[in-house]
């Protein structure tokens, strides 16, 4: 059954229009941007055009974007030019996987001492903390990302960046959750280097970008070596068409940047709203006035997240992180902020986006409800069955089978 209502654009947004009619000329043409001829040449002034919507959204020049197959790569690639051999790097406990990740990878290779900082129980950074990690003598790289992920809440961008420079140190932020959502202007936050998707805004799968200011120095150190494309940063091929979708998609969410991000949050504090009030024993996660305006996230208590989205799969939403899910582990978010791994388990986001309609959100508040009333009606019914079945006596401790398995039905529309 294809989802009746998508809440799901923090994982990927559905293409915009834009950006699909931008492509489909490309995709039917032929022309490698790096070859001399003609059919070269136009193919390198789309990808030029591309480039110059990317930097009119991000307020900066078109030579500081250096294209990349994803935020992904960027954050490699931006992290591991600037960290140097026994220099510091300080990040977050909420950060995605691709900066925490390649953290911990660049400590063991490099010898880089590795500073992650706490969060308070609303998911927000101490900027006390983070003068703290500063204080010292070592060439030193913050990296704390611009949204979360999967509790939308924002980080003080402005007030990392004049710590971080005051004490001469590199900020590299991941804006994957904000681009395209929220004003961004690079001319005036400080920011150094900054990473982003262009499917998170409406663009493409498979592209994205990373902004080096200039002036900044940093070496080349790119991932992938060969033909030099990107000037050095990024070998390869570029993929003119979904540059030219992400573009497209970039220039669509700046002109309708205001309206959007009003409609969204009316339809967000709707959802959640409702939510709130039809369903007992919730609760959100995330310092609800440092948000991002389309996202929540939310804690169904003795509703386990994986039970709630088996029972309304007329529903496309996500239990955490779609780029962690299938880890054994709970969200890594909601345990930095002081959440239970049970609470963690019972947690699923929403995200709403473009395209997101009011009639898509009137559905989901009824089919949430009835979802959660459901599971926990059938586990309260299985977990008294299995007491009752529990021998009273016994010659030696009952061994229980831990492992969650929902019972019949709950794949069920509802």
């Amino acid at each position: 059954m294809e989802p009746v209502a998508y809440l799901d654009y923090n994982a990927t947004a559905p293409l915009r229009p834009e950006a699909l009619n931008a492509m489909l000329p490309v995709l039917q043409s032929v022309g490698n941007a790096a070859s001399p001829h003609g059919l070269g040449r136009k193919a390198a002034a789309s990808v030029a055009e591309a480039r110059g919507q990317l930097a009119e959204l991000l307020g900066c020049s078109a030579g500081e974007i250096f294209f990349t197959s994803g935020a992904t790569e960027a954050n490699n690639t931006g992290l591991r030019a600037c960290l140097m051999p026994a220099s510091r790097l300080i990040t977050s406990a909420v950060e995605h996987p691709a900066v925490l990740e390649t953290a911990r990878a660049l400590a063991k290779e490099r010898d880089i001492e590795l500073i992650v900082l706490p969060v308070d129980p609303d998911g927000l950074l101490s900027g006390d903390s983070l003068k703290r990690a500063l204080r010292t003598n070592r060439p030193t790289v913050v990296s704390i990302m611009a949204a979360n992920n999967e509790t939308g809440v924002l980080s003080d961008l402005k007030m990392i960046a004049e710590m971080t420079h005051e004490a001469d140190a590199v900020f590299h932020t991941d804006a994957t959750q904000l681009v395209g959502k929220l004003p961004i202007d690079l001319s005036v936050t400080g920011i150094d280097l900054l990473s982003l998707s262009a499917h998170k805004f409406g663009g493409p799968q498979g592209v994205g970008a990373l902004f080096i200011r200039r002036g900044l120095g940093l070496p080349h150190r790119p991932l992938l070596y060969g033909g030099g494309q990107e000037e050095g940063w990024r070998a390869g091929t570029l993929n003119v068409a979904g540059i030219v979708g992400a573009g497209a998609a970039a220039a669509a969410a700046e002109a309708n940047m205001a309206a959007e991000a009003g409609r969204i949050h009316e339809l967000r504090d709707m959802l959640e709203d409702s939510l709130l009030r039809g369903i007992p024993a919730v609760n959100v996660n995330g310092a609800r006035d440092r948000r991002l305006p389309h996202v929540v996230s939310i804690t169904f208590r003795d509703a386990p997240a994986e039970a709630v989205l088996a029972a309304m799969p007329g529903v496309a939403a996500s239990d955490g992180s779609a780029c962690s899910s299938g880890a054994p582990e709970p969200s890594h978010v909601l345990l930095a902020m002081g959440r239970s791994r049970e609470d963690a388990e019972n947690t699923v986001r929403f995200s709403l986006g473009y395209a997101t309609s009011r009639s898509e959100i009137v559905y989901t508040t009824e089919v949430v409800k009835a979802a959660v009333a459901r599971v926990r009606e059938m586990l309260a019914s299985a977990d008294v069955a299995q007491a009752a079945r529990r021998p009273e006596h016994s010659g030696g401790p009952v061994k229980e089978n831990t492992a969650r398995s929902w019972p019949s039905g709950l794949g069920a529309d509802v």
